[in-house]
């Protein structure tokens, strides 16, 4: 049987023995009155012992009792029982997590929505100085480099931003924001010392190797282009020979200028000048023309937006340049090339798109690396030195400027420059 129901079962049998002798006797009221006053005492008693042993935090063993109130001390010792289970559990849970982002050899710290630390990792200390009586504190107050705090400020946490090390500037950090719940933000910083100095390692290896391989094919031309001049073709062997040498040797010289048109992207200020764009491009097709031999019909220019752009004009010249060259060589010559400036959605745009080959989509997100050449089967072969797109992401990274490829084998490719709205001059 239920508890509720023997209860209830022998409060009907107490009331039931009350009416008989109530009835026997006459004195029905007072002995149901003392019945009620009965059983409510006994209530009240249950219901202080109840909470006097809720006040201690229900740890001790619960009192002795039957019926009913022995289930709701069973139950709730059950659920306090159960929650002290799920604490402990949850306990550890924590110090794990704690234990591993100890161990995490970058930093991470916890922001609030005003900016102030809620939590920092032992990396974070070292490499900010942090302290833990800074928790609450703002972070802007305590990292005060104006790259930080204008990262912090824009919202816009896409890429890093590089920082020397608040209490050790020999450290080189790549900081980075990460938003999350309601307001959260965890930065996250990175030791790149390392990389850094085996990136400045690089350019100088690559600028100074330029430089140096300069003078000889300079010497290697001349006298290529002396030994030409004596050559009575009489050796049809001697002939090719020379015509091979200075083929190879205009491919190193037109290499290390590209590398060293690299090196100066990387290593120089930038400048601001208001660029002529619509002049600009009427001048690289032209050009491409009288270079290529093309058929003047062959390159299609549309220009929508009289747009100037602030920037450096031979950066820009470059970049469209190789571009406009790209959609040339690997496109039919009897194709048409199109070069389109205009604006959308806020951007200054400029389209280069060919009927070529085509990039696999598995090759797009490479192509602006450095020496990378698809691997695609060509009727004819196709020069270069794999540098061209490089220059052109490297250009427009300079110029706020982002590069989208668009492409399909075997149909062609279109290259968009977008410019932001804020680089327009007049």
């Amino acid at each position: 049987m239920d508890v509720w129901q023997k209860e209830l079962v022998t409060a009907l049998l107490l009331f039931l023995a009350v009416s008989i002798v109530g009835g026997m006797t006459g004195l029905f009221m007072p002995l149901a009155l003392l019945l009620t006053l009965g059983i409510l005492m006994r209530q009240l008693f249950q219901i202080n012992r109840f909470e006097k042993w809720i006040r201690t935090g229900g740890r001790a063993k619960y009192p002795k009792t039957t019926g009913i109130w022995e289930e709701i001390y069973y139950h709730v010792y059950r659920i306090k029982k159960n929650e002290k289970k799920r604490k402990k559990k949850l306990g550890k849970m924590v110090d794990q997590f704690r234990q591993s982002t100890e161990a995490l050899p970058d930093a991470a710290v916890v922001l609030g929505a005003n900016d102030e630390i809620e939590w920092a990792n032992k990396a974070a200390r070292e490499v900010f100085g942090l302290q833990q009586s800074d928790k609450g504190q703002r972070i802007p107050n305590l990292i005060r480099f104006p790259e930080f705090i204008r990262y912090l400020k824009s919202g816009n946490y896409n890429e890093a931003v590089i920082l020397p090390s608040p209490v050790n500037h020999r450290i080189t950090l790549a900081v980075r924001i990460i938003t999350y719940g309601a307001g959260l933000r965890l930065l996250l910083a990175q030791d790149v010392t390392q990389l850094k100095k085996m990136e400045r390692m690089r350019k100088d290896f690559v600028a100074n190797v330029s430089h140096e391989l300069r003078t000889p094919l300079t010497v290697l031309k001349g006298y290529l282009e002396t030994l030409q001049d004596m050559d009575d073709g009489e050796s049809p062997l001697l002939t090719t020979s020379f015509q091979q040498m200075q083929g190879q040797t205009e491919r190193m010289q037109h290499l290390v200028d590209d590398l060293l048109l690299l090196t100066r992207l990387e290593t120089q200020q930038k400048k601001t000048e208001c660029v002529n764009i619509p002049v600009l491009l009427i001048q690289i097709c032209k050009e491409a023309e009288t270079l290529n031999g093309s058929d003047p019909a062959r390159i299609k220019l549309s220009l929508e937006t009289d747009a100037h752009i602030v920037g450096e004009e031979q950066e820009l010249r470059s970049a469209f340049t190789n571009l406009l060259g790209n959609a040339l060589k690997y496109s039919p010559d009897d194709s048409v090339v199109k070069v389109r400036w205009y604006r959308s959605n806020g951007s200054i745009v400029l389209d280069v798109e060919d009927q070529g080959e085509g990039i696999a989509a598995t090759d797009i997100p490479r192509v602006t690396e450095r020496f990378y050449r698809s691997e695609v089967k060509r009727v004819k072969k196709v020069g270069g030195t794999g540098l061209g797109l490089a220059i052109v992401k490297h250009v427009l990274m300079r110029h706020d400027a982002k590069l989208n490829i668009v492409s399909e084998l075997g149909k062609g490719s279109c290259f968009s420059c977008h410019f932001p709205a804020k680089r327009a001059c007049n």
